[in-house]
């Protein structure tokens, strides 16, 4: 059996062999792109080139990149969903199409990896000639000669709508022909949403099928529906999807694209899953140790509480990538270090559901997750000793926390200390708390305090308990009902934190605007200027930079004094009036290493990089590893002005500033 390190390794040879350039996995965090707070995917990193500047590697393309989705954390526990993920990726920049890029993969999956092609199904773009684009006959073309080459004769089958998937069933095919809405790509959604200038295409999806039983079990909600390969009962899983960026839209309609890419993105882990003939990507040797290490912990087994071991150990491995990333950011109340915060926080809470009674244990699984992922991702060991520091700070804020809770439950009355309550044939048994929509205080107590609703429950039993001396404890029709309000009130606040997700992140591409570029230079010589003045200790450790303002994160232990904002103040703005030449260089990353370059160091496959460099006349005030944009001269700038500085997390401090 292939180990997951033999699989991503393939592919990253398999694909060279086909003339790509093996470039390094991006950092999980996104420099200078207000967008968004992580990278999600492998094609976020290369959307300049996709949209046409020239990659210094060149056309072809591929890699392994850490990714990240906040959006699946309540998703976890479904036996195939993590926010932590390695996007298996391979590109054509104007290269090849899909004649080349099917058989490619189709080659991979079954020759190289040796998937069974039978337990193999795609999905194609069905057309759509309201806004003149066709069904994509040419990808079903390829995909049914790749089959009937491996012996299998596919049918096609063409589905209107994802209700009629539903309805029609799968009768025998192995080609489906969706709706825009499954299979069509563009930053901003379905072809009616792209403005004017976009870019987009079809996109084709490869599943596999982990077997009939998975959703004919007697409490699957699919038990009685028809099955088809994008339903959500889980026997389909997606391994891939191969994305045809061909199409742009214009005034009227959509043209074809002068220079045409194909992105190509697989989640390593259900891969993974299914060459390792698991139903379940926890089960494989990418998470065996990480679950052993909580068995060990819990004196529990996995499948006694599959949905606390998967939540601990998805969020933990997201945790402990996004500290060790080398721009890595510790728990916080704000922005990336929130999702930290909130990723511990669960783990916590879902060990406590299993019994872990350590007051600090996330540390050892860290311990195991650095251990597995060392020779593949070396950052995690250069920055272990940051991870482990951060993450035994957080649990000890967490139990402080935690007590804080506990004392304003107690405060609240509880409201069930009258007879009343008490059911008579059982005794000790409350029925009723007579206190209106209690789960709502409930969330209160955990939204402020962080005390998870079960643990409440037990300290509002504990509590009683010690008052009267009896063995209290809450019906649990009455808890179900404050569970439902608990429940509604976290809908709520999911909700208000989607809207101002949206509101604040939206737009799908980082500014480029005159504006952010002017502050994005500021900030290479801010780095330097930091350096200058607190040492060389000081790398960055993350940045978020708008049209309005350059926020920056750095590495430092202490409060800067208002003489050492004051000078390197200065020092830039000495930088900005010299009016230093800003030039760009294409270097090997050792290169760069060799002439001083600031930067990630990410690469280990001698992948070309830019430097850009500010310098007049000998003296440099900055040259760092970039990927743009930047001003000609630094006396585009005007004037630096640095508005505030403060702590960002442990270790870690931020700076606001603005161009006058």
């Amino acid at each position: 059996m292939l180990t997951s390190s033999e699989i991503r390794k393939k592919y990253l040879e398999f694909f060279q062999k086909q003339g790509h350039v093996i470039i390094p996995s991006a950092s999980l965090l996104p420099e200078n792109d207000p967008t968004t707070l992580f990278t999600s995917s492998g094609m976020q990193p290369l959307v300049p080139y996709l949209t046409g500047e020239k990659h210094p590697a060149g056309t072809r393309l591929v890699n392994a990149q850490k990714s990240f989705r906040a959006e699946d954390i309540e998703e976890v526990g479904d036996n195939r969903h993590t926010t932590f993920f390695e996007m298996l990726g391979n590109w054509s920049l104007g290269d090849y199409f899909k004649s080349e890029q099917l058989p490619w993969i189709f080659e991979f999956l079954t020759a190289e990896i040796r998937l069974d092609p039978a337990r193999l199904y795609v999905s194609v773009f069905r057309g759509n000639d309201e806004i003149g684009i066709k069904k994509d006959a040419e990808a079903i073309a390829l995909w049914k000669d790749l089959f009937r080459k491996a012996g299998i004769e596919a049918r096609d089958l063409d589905y209107p709508t994802i209700e009629a998937a539903e309805k029609i069933g799968m009768q025998d095919a192995r080609i489906f022909a969706y709706p825009e809405k499954k299979n069509w790509w563009s930053r901003s959604g379905v072809p009616a949403k792209m403005p004017v200038g976009e870019i987009g295409g079809p996109d084709s999806e490869i599943f596999i099928d982990l077997g009939a039983n998975l959703k004919r079990h007697e409490n699957s909600a699919w038990r009685d529906l028809q099955c088809h390969i994008n339903c959500d009962c889980g026997r389909f899983i997606e391994l891939g999807n191969s994305v045809f960026m061909q199409f742009v839209r214009t005034e009227n309609d959509f043209a074809e694209l002068p220079q045409k890419n194909v992105d190509f993105g697989g989640g390593l882990e259900r891969v993974v899953m299914a060459v390792q003939g698991k139903d379940n990507i926890f089960e494989t040797d990418l998470f065996i140790n990480i679950i052993g290490k909580i068995e060990n912990l819990s004196g529990k087994k996995y499948r006694d509480d599959m949905r606390s071991f998967e939540v601990i150990a998805d969020h933990m491995r997201a945790a402990t990538f996004i500290i060790g990333d080398d721009k890595g950011v510790g728990p916080s109340n704000t922005g990336q270090g929130y999702l930290v915060r909130r990723l511990l926080r669960r783990a916590i809470r879902f060990g406590h559901h299993l019994g872990i009674a350590a007051q600090s244990w996330l540390g050892e699984i860290a311990q195991i997750i650095i251990e597995d992922y060392s020779e593949v991702y070396d950052e995690l060991i250069r920055n272990k000793d940051f991870i482990l520091k951060q993450i035994r700070e957080e649990e000890e804020k967490f139990i402080k926390t935690v007590e804080q809770g506990v004392k304003e439950l107690i405060k609240l009355n509880l409201g069930f200390q009258i007879n009343p309550f008490v059911d008579e044939k059982k005794e000790g048994v409350i029925v009723d708390g007579n206190n209106e929509n209690f789960g709502a205080k409930l969330f209160y107590i955990f939204s402020t305090y962080g005390l998870p609703f079960e643990m409440s429950i037990e300290e509002i039993e504990h509590n009683h308990r010690q008052l009267y001396d009896k063995n209290f404890k809450l019906s649990e029709d009455l808890i179900l009902k404050y569970k439902n309000e608990f429940d509604s009130e976290i809908k709520k606040h999911q909700e208000l934190s989607r809207t101002a997700s949206a509101g604040m992140f939206k737009g799908g591409l980082a500014d480029s605007s005159v504006e952010t570029t002017r502050l994005h230079t500021a900030a290479h010589l801010l780095l330097a200027s930091l350096r200058k003045v607190l040492g060389d200790h000081v790398v960055q450790r993350g940045s978020n930079i708008t049209a309005e303002r350059l926020r920056f994160d750095f590495s430092h232990p202490e409060k800067m004094t208002p003489e050492q904002i004051t000078a390197v103040e200065s020092l830039v703005n000495e930088a900005i009036g010299k009016q230093m030449p800003v030039s760009m260089q294409e270097m090997t990353v050792e290169e760069a290493k060799n002439m001083g370059a600031m930067g990630v160091f990410e690469s280990k496959y001698g992948e070309k990089v830019k430097v850009y460099t500010i310098e007049k006349d000998g003296e440099i005030a900055s040259k760092e590893i970039c990927g743009g944009p930047h001003v000609k001269n630094t006396g585009e700038l005007g004037k630096f002005e640095i508005q505030k500085e403060e702590s960002s997390s442990a270790g870690v401090r931020r700076i606001k500033a603005i161009l006058g």
